[in-house]
């Protein structure tokens, strides 16, 4: 029998992996892998299970993604926050390269089908996921500037400097002296 993938909208940290997992356990649904935007199942799901555990996703946050189009733009934005944020190795290659090689689809395609549906291209989603980890490491307070430029691929420190103060307004520093740091939640980057 083959495995079935579905496909879950709003996935983007490994409590999020949790939270979609119980609920297909709750279902009774079993799952063969689970990923950030991925659930891989042992076999099909009927209507009805499908049904329930939409509405229990929708609750938590996530839904499913049911055109190929949507799949493809959730697809992007999992494989992005995971090389950012959740990185089992460093890519060796530029982003448009590695979604390429992962998505078996021209970037060009995709970055244009990205732009039309998320309103921002997929270079500035690279740029405003990569700024969120940095404040994330700003915060934590464990790296210098320069392990952190280092840690996220920026050609040097002054890059990543100008790059945060362009889009946040402020730079590093001033982000770090600040009483309470303004996170974003990583699924509503624009």
């Amino acid at each position: 029998m083959e495995a079935i993938k579905v496909y879950i909208k709003n996935m983007v940290c490994q409590r999020c992996i949790v939270a979609v997992k119980e609920e297909f356990d709750v279902e009774g649904i079993s799952v063969n892998s689970i990923q950030l935007g991925e659930v891989i199942l042992q076999s099909a799901i009927s209507n009805e299970q499908k049904t329930a555990l939409g509405s229990a996703l929708k609750k938590r946050g996530f839904e499913f993604l049911e055109s190929r189009n949507s799949q493809y733009i959730e697809q992007i934005k999992s494989l992005l926050i995971r090389a950012i944020h959740y990185p089992d190795k460093p890519i060796h290659v530029n982003y448009s390269t590695y979604l390429e090689k992962e998505i078996g689809k021209d970037y060009h395609s995709l970055s244009s089908l990205f732009s039309s549906v998320e309103g921002i291209t997929i270079e500035r989603f690279i740029i405003l996921q990569k700024l969120e980890k940095v404040k994330e490491l700003i915060i934590y307070d464990e790296l210098s500037l320069s392990q952190i430029a280092n840690k996220l691929n920026y050609s040097s420190v002054q890059h990543l400097s100008n790059q945060f103060k362009k889009t946040m307004g402020m730079t590093p520093s001033e982000f770090k002296k600040q009483q309470v740091p303004n996170r974003n939640s990583l699924d509503e980057l624009r």
